[in-house]
């Protein structure tokens, strides 16, 4: 039977529950929420998940802001990755020091803690993991919330990062157009089967990226939003012709639910992975790149 690689990376609800009080560990919601834009030129309105966080958290939990606080200011596209320096240092911002372990979780959908856990693999920072579950199954399990807004009541002091840089784990449209039609590259769509079929035009032009193929971020995960085996994501990477020796491309809407699909590769073993940062957002509008449909 297939193993994940790297289960350091990936914390249950009751590791987490028996170690709140561990010294220099940090703990992180990354949560943020899409909501329908009745503006035709805007894919979705992006809403922080502060305001749920302030409601309730884990004991002892920061909130990261990914738009605000983490992404490129003024990019025409959401959540767009900022220079690899600037980023280390909102990291460091926020509390966080190359001393610390970090935990990261998300409500409703692991893929916003993915998101981050890649971001932060991109500075070259590993001793990070991800919450099983989240949020949701935190709480459900009825383990110890809290309503102190950690941020203000208690500042944290800005922490120190050292860069590492790894500018590979990202890459651009042009990344990607090379690509098609390369048998050692597979191309990976992590948005939904409709989407990839082309039956819905959410993020402009219908359809997918030319040559690849779909594995849709959210169906690969369990029910309670718990991370499948490691035989079941290998078996569904390996279905589609994932095969480790390949440079992996992996997109979606805006380079998020991708993350979840890498997260999982990197945690079998793959080597060569990369996430498109602006996705469809980008990829769709632009007519000059070519898009297939069923």
């Amino acid at each position: 039977m297939t193993a994940y690689k790297f289960p350091d990376a990936i914390v249950t609800t009751d590791w987490l529950a028996d170690h709140l009080d561990t010294p220099n560990l940090r703990i992180f919601d990354c949560t943020t929420l899409l909501e329908a834009s009745d503006d035709p030129k805007r894919i979705y309105n992006i809403i922080s998940g502060r305001a749920g966080f302030e409601t309730g958290h884990i004991p002892g939990a920061g909130f990261l802001d990914i738009q605000r606080d983490l992404s490129l200011r003024n990019s025409p596209f959401g959540f767009t990755m900022p220079p690899l320096p600037v980023l280390a240092d909102a990291f460091a911002s926020a509390g966080i020091d190359d001393s610390h372990r970090v935990i990261l979780y998300s409500r409703t959908t692991p893929q916003w803690a993915t998101r981050v856990w890649w971001m932060l693999r991109a500075i070259g920072f590993d001793n990070v993991a991800i919450l099983d579950g989240g949020w949701d199954k935190w709480q459900a399990e009825g383990h110890p919330v809290s309503d102190t807004n950690t941020d203000t009541a208690t500042p944290v002091p800005a922490g120190n990062i050292t860069l590492h840089a790894r500018a590979d784990v990202f890459t651009d449209k042009n990344g990607v157009a090379d690509a098609i039609g390369n048998p050692q590259c597979c191309t990976i769509n992590a948005l939904s089967p409709d989407l990839h079929a082309g039956k819905d035009p959410r993020y402009g032009r219908a359809g997918r990226i030319a040559g690849s193929v779909n594995v849709p971020a959210s169906d690969i995960l369990n029910a309670d939003q718990t991370l499948p085996t490691a035989q079941v994501a290998a078996d569904t990477f390996t279905s589609v012709g994932a095969d480790p020796l390949k440079r992996i491309i992996l997109y979606c809407g805006g380079g998020i639910a991708a993350t979840m699909d890498a997260f999982l590769l990197h945690q079998l073993g793959y080597k060569n992975i990369t996430v498109y940062d602006a996705s469809m957002s980008e990829w769709a509008n632009d007519r000059s790149l070519p898009m297939e449909v069923d």
